[in-house]
């Protein structure tokens, strides 16, 4: 029987997100990188192009780009196309202003190299804990 791995990183957002991990090992910019009327991703020869981020726990890096890429992030959430959640390695100011205006748990400083994408996760933003589930 697998056994649930539990990592704790940062809380960036509190709130609570479970479901399937979407993960790159690329950084992504929500403003022109994923289409905010679909929730795909559209920035050419990203490794995750064509797949949509909605309802998903996006894992990545760190994101990338324009300050746009806040409001960018507002209007998937307010469209029903936002991630569930967001998990990176290091969150910088673009990605944690748009989790907090758009209300999306987010926590970094957690080893993304060990998720993958169609993983389980349980994701609690106000203790930072990650959990991957059997």
């Amino acid at each position: 029987m697998t056994r649930s791995q539990i990592y704790t990183g940062r809380s960036i957002y509190p709130g609570a997100a479970e479901g399937e991990a979407l993960v790159t090992s690329m950084g992504i910019s929500f403003f022109g990188g994923v289409d905010p009327d679909s929730g795909v991703i559209v920035e050419k020869g990203h490794e995750l192009e064509g797949q949509s981020v909605a309802g998903k726990i996006l894992v990545f890096p760190t994101g990338k780009g324009s300050t746009v890429g806040s409001y960018t992030l507002y209007r998937l959430s307010k469209a029903g196309l936002a991630p569930a959640a967001i998990v990176n390695a290091e969150c910088e100011p673009i990605t944690a202003v748009g989790c907090i205006i758009a209300e999306i748990p987010c926590i970094d400083q957690v080893p993304i190299e060990r998720l993958s994408t169609g993983d389980h996760l349980r994701l609690d933003g106000e203790s930072g804990q990650l959990e991957i589930t059997p």
